[in-house]
């Protein structure tokens, strides 16, 4: 594979994934089974290892968890509290010991210690303890702010007040919280019973009540709770696996810290153990798995980490996920029930999606009557109908997906996939070289205009308070809303709000108070709450970050419009390479980092249609003035620079030295040129060091870049 084949990969990935994370942490509306996205994951990570100048700045490996949202206070966290990477395999857990041992410089048969405890699926949760009083409790959030939940987890019986004996001045514990198997039971049980008797016995039809779908959900439905009442009415539990910030270290092992923190009280998982062997540590993880039915708590892993704290500092973390520590995951369970109807349901870019109704089946201790089937290639492969027997699996536990079918050879014709839109009637077509069909009604569909307004609107894009899908869903079928614009001129229509059931002035205030904070959205969130096609958060910030203004984006999108009519002009084809370099004429025009082909083509195509246009204008007309970006980077004396790295490193390997300079805030190239402003040679350097001399760029040998690095601690 070359360079530039390498390169499309990595952008076409970063996209697709990006894509996957919105839907289902975001939208709840997963496309791709849970394996199917590893696979995706898997495979950026193989292309970045095997191309690490290639790495973009909006990898799939850079990114964790989701911002928070809701009335709760935003709280930052000292430490950034990371995700984990995943093993599927003992191969994975053996490359996993090899990229720790080369980073370290160990030989491959060196001994490394490495800790193994249960990873419970729960809601993570840090502890701020000062002088051995808690003084704060925190969702993980995006990883860098979190929730502010402290009142909640003061009623959570395992979580003491107060730490007994010697204990740090800060110590800041993290673990999870959740519920129990049989509390998560008896807690549905309960729900249903008092629903039941406030019902009454004589009551008809179907009885309506809360019920949780699964044991995290009710711990996290629990924890995030307004009133903290409500919480210490859930049995909620919390088990301690690390820690955070922290004024001193009671040892310097993991297995030793948290011993030290089982001590003060903090529950610590009775099947935590230390290995020197991968063989005890495999086994180990087959135990743990062998009575997953059996542990009072669900998990979905068995988590490992270096045990030596040195070792665990020397490898430091890439942007989501220390190095030091893996996810070993366990397999999904599986169950057998009937496929009833496919439904084909319509999202806000015009994807139909089919969806499997189930007759309901339990899979894990969860009841599923329907699951995803992704697209009409997914349907074919499967060569699923109505009335088939099905194999259902809870992908990673959480998403339920269609594995096999059973009743392959039963005479039932086969499903015809849908040509025409389910809701407008439109046309729906399949894109050249894409699995997916879509609608081509655009906002003249009811289901991308409700999808298209509560995206704009949604907690990633504009993030208006008060303004949910519930209510969208409302003014739009009430004639209030119809377009983005709308919802800014909604203080024109305050009396018809104020007449609507269960709106009261202070709600009604309350929400146009909320509308007029984001008449001045970042440049980025208003780029990508326009639902451009292709145009993700991560391309949203590239752009901003590289246009400053929409003025300047508007005028960059008039230029490429341009190179691209003048290629359509001079080439005059329609084929798909003619695409493809026309596309590439424009993205060389908008120069921005992740943008290729394909982003400036949709770009483009979406401000080439008048009625794109006209939402635009119309929401300048009403007032809306997307704000600059300004964006900061970590003072040090390389922040901001290019560095690259050549010869042999003598102290520390090559990766740990790129961590070292990201972490500084400079970016790592693999190549010299005139763009670079630093080169760091080590003994052997070659045709770098030269064509850096010839440049006149600043050389410096290893022992300068260690008094940098020291410098800036």
């Amino acid at each position: 594979m070359t360079d530039l084949e390498a390169a499309a990969e990595l952008e076409k990935l970063a996209r697709e994934i990006a894509h996957h994370n919105r839907l289902y942490h975001d939208q709840d509306a997963p496309e791709i089974s849970d394996a199917d996205y590893d696979a995706l994951v898997r495979r950026n990570a193989a292309l970045e290892a095997e191309f690490p100048y290639l790495v973009r700045e909006d990898s799939p490996s850079r990114q964790v968890g989701a911002a928070p949202s809701g009335p709760l206070r935003k709280v930052p966290h000292a430490l950034p509290m990371l995700s984990l990477d995943n093993a599927f395999s003992a191969e994975d857990v053996e490359d996993f010991l090899g990229r720790v041992r080369r980073f370290l410089k160990l030989s491959d048969d060196a001994e490394i210690a490495l800790t193994a405890e249960p990873k419970i699926d729960g809601l993570s949760c840090s502890l701020r303890y000062e002088r051995g009083v808690l003084k704060l409790a925190a969702t993980r959030g995006d990883g860098a702010q979190g929730e502010d939940v402290t009142q909640n987890v003061r009623t959570i019986g395992d979580i003491p007040e107060r730490l007994p004996g010697d204990v740090p001045a800060v110590f800041e514990v993290r673990g999870e919280v959740y519920m129990s198997k049989a509390d998560f039971a008896a807690l549905n049980a309960r729900l249903k019973a008092e629903a039941e008797a406030k019902a009454g016995p004589d009551h008809e039809g179907e009885l309506k009540y809360r019920q949780f779908a699964n044991p995290r959900n009710a711990a996290a439905g629990s924890l995030r709770q307004i009133d903290a009442s409500v919480t210490a009415a859930r049995p909620l539990r919390f088990l301690a696996h690390g820690w955070g910030e922290v004024s001193a270290l009671p040892a310097e092992t993991q297995l030793g810290v948290m011993a030290a923190i089982e001590t003060w009280g903090l529950p610590v998982s009775e099947d935590l153990k230390r290995f020197t062997s991968v063989e005890d540590l495999l086994a180990h993880y087959r135990g743990i798995e062998s009575r997953r039915a059996d542990l009072p708590f669900d998990i979905d892993g068995v988590v490992y980490k270096v045990d030596s704290l040195e070792l665990q500092r020397r490898l430091g973390q890439v942007a989501r996920a220390p190095r030091w520590a893996i996810a070993h995951k366990v397999p999904a369970e599986r169950a057998e029930t009937l496929l009833e109807a496919i439904e084909v349901q319509v999202g806000r870019t015009g994807k139909l999606t089919p969806v499997a109704r189930l007759t309901p089946v339990t899979v894990g201790g969860v009841t599923v009557t329907n699951a995803t089937l992704h697209n009409a290639d997914e349907i074919a492969r499967l060569g699923v109908r109505p009335g088939d027997r099905v194999l259902i699996q809870r992908a990673g536990d959480v998403i339920p997906q269609v594995l096999q079918n059973l009743t392959p050879d039963a005479e039932r014709p086969a499903y015809v996939f849908p040509d025409h839109c389910p809701e407008c009637g439109s046309e729906a077509v399949r894109e050249e070289g894409e699995v997916d069909v879509r609608c081509t009604g655009g906002l003249v569909c009811p289901a991308q205009r409700v999808e298209r307004l509560r995206h704009f609107a949604s907690r990633h894009a504009l993030d208006i308070t008060g303004l949910g899908i519930t209510n969208i869903e409302d003014f739009f079928r009430d004639g209030i809303i119809a377009s983005p614009a709308d919802i800014f001129r909604l203080h024109e229509k305050r009396e018809t709000l104020l007449s609507r059931e269960r709106w009261a002035e202070t709600k009604v205030d309350n929400l146009l108070a909320a509308i007029d904070e984001r008449r001045r959205p970042p440049l980025d969130r208003f780029l990508f709450a326009l639902g451009i096609r292709h145009v993700g958060e991560v391309t949203a910030r590239d752009l901003a970050r590289r246009y400053g203004t929409f003025e300047a984006c508007r005028e960059m999108i008039d230029r490429a419009r341009a190179a691209r009519a003048d290629v359509t002009q001079a080439l005059g084809e329609s084929d798909d390479k003619f695409r493809q370099r026309r596309d590439a004429a424009a993205a060389a025009v908008i120069e921005t980092p992740g943008v290729g082909g394909e982003v400036a083509g949709a770009l483009i195509d979406f401000f080439e249609e008048p009625h794109n246009r006209a939402v635009v204008d119309d929401l300048l007309a009403a007032g809306v003035a997307p704000s600059a970006l300004v964006w900061e980077t970590k003072e040090s004396p390389v922040s901001g620079k290019t560095l690259v790295f050549t010869g042999s490193l003598e102290t520390l390997s090559r990766d740990e030295a790129k961590a070292q300079a990201e972490r500084l805030g400079a970016k790592v190239s693999g190549s010299v040129s005139a763009k670079t402003d630093l080169l760091v040679a080590g003994p052997g350097a070659g045709s770098k060091l030269k064509k850096a001399q010839e440049l006149g760029i600043e050389v410096i040998d290893e022992a300068g870049w260690n008094a940098i690095v020291a410098s800036s601690s």
